[in-house]
Order: C-alpha cells, then structure tokens, then sequence
C-alpha cells in the first residue's frame, strides 16, 4: 500500500488592521491556530494593527484565513492584507509575541 501523503502545506504573511488591539486578538488567534495545528506567531504593530505569520495544512491556514476576517466578539476587521510565504518548518508551535 501506498504511503498516506502528508497534506499539502502553505504558509501566510497577515496584515490585519481595524479594531484589533486591546480585544483579545491575539490570543484568540493563538487559540485558533493551535486549535487547527497552525504553526507561528502573532504581534501587536505600533500602528495599531496585528501581523500574524502562520504555517501549516493548506486546509488549516484558509480556516485561520476566514477567522482574521472577522476575529473574536468586540473586533472590527476593516483589512486583511495577505502574501503566501514559502512554509519554513521553523516554528514548533504558535506564539503571541
């Protein structure tokens, strides 16, 4: 039998602006990411928005894709400005930094 594949695997580059400091954000998007197995990092931007790298399944990363549309209750996302990176596999879990 063949080898089961193991899932394709994408990485992304998120600049989210709008209401997203001082909401939880950050630590939503932690526990979203971790719960779909996404590897990487968020930060607050001096500016006022977040930027999040994420890495993992295609299937995964398009699911944390749709949640920063949107982030938890009192958020207000008015942008989400994205670039495909190329997966590293250097991150061994997601952090909030």
């Amino acid at each position: 039998m063949p080898e089961p594949k193991e899932p394709h695997r994408k990485a992304i580059l998120a600049l989210v602006r709008g209401r997203v400091q001082g909401v939880g954000f950050r630590y939503e998007a932690r526990s979203v990411a971790r719960s779909l197995s996404i590897l990487g990092w968020i930060t607050n931007l001096p500016d006022g928005g977040v930027e999040t790298y994420a890495e993992g399944p295609d299937v995964a990363v398009d699911r944390y894709v749709q949640w920063l549309n949107h982030g938890p209750p009192g958020a207000r996302v008015d942008s989400l400005d994205l670039s495909e990176r190329l997966p590293k596999g250097k991150h061994s879990s997601f952090t909030v930094e």
